[in-house]
């Protein structure tokens, strides 16, 4: 049986996925943990972050071995491994530093708790090879 996916995609996230990567080349995300609404699935460049040993793979979008890399802190995936990720698009520029922005959209995550079943059948969450 594959292993569940930690991070799903809408139909809008992966038409915007593909238009930015069309334009940018290959992306990653990275989920930040900010304070309260503070946290949100910021789009880079390949290039444009760099990564540390203290962030984690928490998987690739809809588990696809080519998808695009999902990262965050390993505080962070420790807080997200209860949680399934789906990574929508939502109206609005938000003056962030994503590649997004400026389009008229940005990225929104939505989290709800994996059931007891599902918590078995999980992708792992893997320490950055750097």
């Amino acid at each position: 049986m594959e292993p569940l996916p930690r991070v799903q995609t809408t139909e809008a996230a992966r038409a915007l996925v593909a238009e930015l990567r069309v334009r940018h080349g290959e992306i990653l995300f990275y989920q930040s943990h900010g304070c309260c609404a503070g946290s949100a699935p910021m789009c880079f460049g390949t290039a444009e972050l760099a990564l540390s040993t203290g962030d984690r793979l928490l998987g690739r979008l809809d588990g696809a071995a080519d998808g695009v890399p999902v990262y965050a802190s390993e505080s962070q995936c420790e807080y997200l491994a209860g949680l399934a990720m789906t990574l929508d698009v939502a109206p609005g520029d938000t003056g962030s530093f994503g590649l997004e922005d400026g389009s008229g959209r940005h990225f929104v995550a939505h989290f709800r708790l994996w059931t007891d079943a599902e918590l078995g059948r999980l992708a792992p969450i893997e320490p950055v090879r750097l």
